[in-house]
């Protein structure tokens, strides 16, 4: 056994992946935690807010811990600090496992909780930002987060959520029987949600405490902007030759972890002339299975209208390219499809949360969008249907997309300052 392997778990991942030689000492020091144990949503929100911030170089200096298997391959804003934590991966409702497959769960866990708190005391951070899980995924925030209490009275705890975490019962049930709501008004200082109470206010839909719902600031939903100097970075993932002028459809389905259904359901109807004129781009995704990409591959082969790309890292050019994104209904690809105004069919995952099925029919019902149950008898003709007549529709108009701020980066960055300088007035 090396040292750098521990009982079947790597540990190399202690070394940070990405420091700028450019950092230079910033007035706030934040660390971003993400959990990032399924998909990419986490991922590139923080990456998003992690940008914004360090467009501000002369007051913060970010530090993102990521749980994300595929951070390496990623662009990162320069001057951000990365500490890599060994992946996982969510297999149900609050459950998890290594993501190798190596090793005993409960080692993984406790080595992340290590390196979280490791880099907590040593950065000595005035904000401690939390994606999503107030508890760290299967708790590994709780030491962290009593320290802080404990011996670190000037770090700012926030917790960050997105606009739907999963219908309310399930949230409220979950959160009750493992004291969130309690954990959330002792551990945590303010609630930001990357999100508009126009689309779902989360302070009744949660139950959340009059104390709790007094901390709660709604910044708008966060989009991330090209942030590295690349020369392709705001370019299209597909060829313009190939594509001849024809409308594009984009077809996108995250990570690609639970994106078969959906990328076959749409070959399907493309087989039964749906879309005809069009020209599909496929994008697979980062985290779908090999053999299933091939089988998908398979299904097209020989069609001059359809093109697969494996991997985009920054799908914002793409999205504002299309003419018409059908997709699953994830955070960052809704908040992508709101930004550029774009036509779009949703048709969300059904399992193991109702967040993506709450949100497409959400944006359905402010005519942003058609939503296709995934648990629809003939689901490919649904989509065909629905993509037929979303080609053929007029863009919706722009006072509904208004509804819905989408410079939710740029106020977390304002509210973070804003917390600490009242936070620093108030010790003075």
């Amino acid at each position: 056994m090396t040292d750098d392997v521990l009982d079947g778990v790597d540990v190399r991942a202690e070394a940070p992946l990405a420091m700028s030689e450019a950092t230079r000492p910033a007035t706030v020091s934040v660390v971003l935690y993400s959990h990032d144990t399924f998909g990419l949503g986490h991922l590139r929100r923080n990456l998003a807010i992690a940008a914004e911030m360090l467009r501000r170089s002369d007051r913060f200096a970010v530090t993102l811990l990521t749980g994300s298997p595929v951070i390496g391959m990623w662009r990162l804003p320069a001057g951000l600090r990365v500490q890599a934590l060994p992946p996982v991966v969510k297999v149900g409702v609050e459950s998890y496992a290594p993501r190798d497959g190596v090793g005993h769960f409960g080692m993984v866990k406790g080595y992340r909780e290590a390196l979280i708190l490791k880099q907590v005391m040593s950065l000595r951070p005035d904000v401690l930002l939390v994606d999503h899980a107030p508890a760290g995924m299967n708790g590994e925030l709780l030491s962290t987060l009593s320290l802080i209490r404990r011996e670190m009275p000037g770090t700012r705890t926030i917790l960050g959520l997105r606009d739907i975490l999963d219908s309310p019962d399930a949230v409220r049930s979950i959160w009750e029987s493992q004291g969130t709501h309690a954990l959330i008004e002792e551990a945590y200082d303010d609630v930001f949600v990357y999100g508009s109470r126009s689309l779902f206010d989360i302070s009744a839909a949660y139950g959340l405490s009059h104390r709790v719902a007094r901390r709660v600031r709604y910044c708008g939903h966060v989009v991330e902007r090209e942030f590295a100097d690349v020369g392709d970075a705001c370019g299209v993932c597909w060829s313009a030759e190939r594509a001849g002028g024809r409308p594009v459809v984009l077809v996108t389905v995250g990570g690609g972890g639970d994106g078969r259904f959906l990328v076959q359901a749409y070959l399907e109807a493309l087989h039964r002339g749906h879309a005809a004129g069009a020209y599909s781009v496929v994008v697979l995704g980062p985290l779908m299975d090999r053999a299933e990409k091939a089988a998908l591959m398979a299904m097209a082969e020989g069609r001059s209208d359809v093109e697969f790309v494996d991997v985009v890292v920054g799908l914002q050019g793409c999205v504002r390219a299309a003419d018409l994104v059908v997709a699953m209904a994830g955070y960052n690809t809704c908040a992508e499809i709101v930004a550029n105004r774009k036509k779009a069919v949703l048709v969300p995952r059904a399992a193991p949360r109702a967040e993506q099925r709450m949100r497409a029919r959400l944006l359905a019902d402010m005519g942003l969008g058609a939503c296709v149950e995934p648990t629809s008898a003939d689901l490919s003709g649904r989509i065909g249907v629905a993509v037929d007549a979303a080609l053929a529709s007029p863009p919706a108009p722009e006072a509904l997309w208004r509804n819905l701020p989408i410079d939710g980066a740029v106020h977390v960055a304002d509210q973070v300052l804003a917390v600490v300088d009242q936070a620093e007035g108030r010790a003075m």
